[in-house]
């Protein structure tokens, strides 16, 4: 068991992205620094992975984007400014969750819409098959008449 141990660990090392994104020489020294670095990191979108945060993708251009949030937090600059300054510089899409905008309405209100939409032609369905399948429980005399009036001749 004792030597299971070391390869148990390597395969873990191995299987933890998170603990290859961020290289020892990318943290800052000052702490407080580092986690709001990892907040903005944490919400900003790897352009070559697309669907990794900078901060568990090690892309090289993840690697730079990181860097240069640190750089910008360093000098200075709050955390709306350095994302502002990577949306002006990249775009929208460097944002995992895109913000409301006359542009992205639709991104935040299709969902929900066809959601909505898809159970309430669920209920309707329901409703009809429901209507279809009731017995009508007629006696015999009601389905004696029944059958008069469809085919407009008495019954046997």
């Amino acid at each position: 068991m004792t030597r299971l141990r070391p390869l148990i660990l390597c395969v873990l090392l191995l299987l933890s992205p998170v603990a290859l994104a961020v290289g020892p020489d990318e943290v800052l020294p000052d702490a407080a620094l580092e986690q709001r670095a990892r907040d903005i990191s944490a919400g900003l979108r790897c352009l070559v992975c697309q669907n990794q945060s900078i901060d568990d993708s090690d892309a090289e251009l993840a690697r730079d984007l990181r860097i240069l949030v640190r750089e910008r937090l360093v000098a200075g600059d709050s955390n709306a400014e350095v994302e502002q300054y990577l949306v002006d510089r990249y775009g929208e899409y460097v944002l995992l969750n895109p913000r409301l905008n006359s542009h992205t309405v639709l991104l935040w209100v299709a969902a929900p819409a066809l959601l909505i939409l898809g159970l309430v032609a669920l209920f309707v369905a329901r409703r009809r098959s429901a209507g279809t399948n009731v017995s009508t429980g007629l006696s015999s005399e009601e389905q004696a008449a029944l059958d008069t009036l469809e085919s407009g001749r008495p019954r046997d």
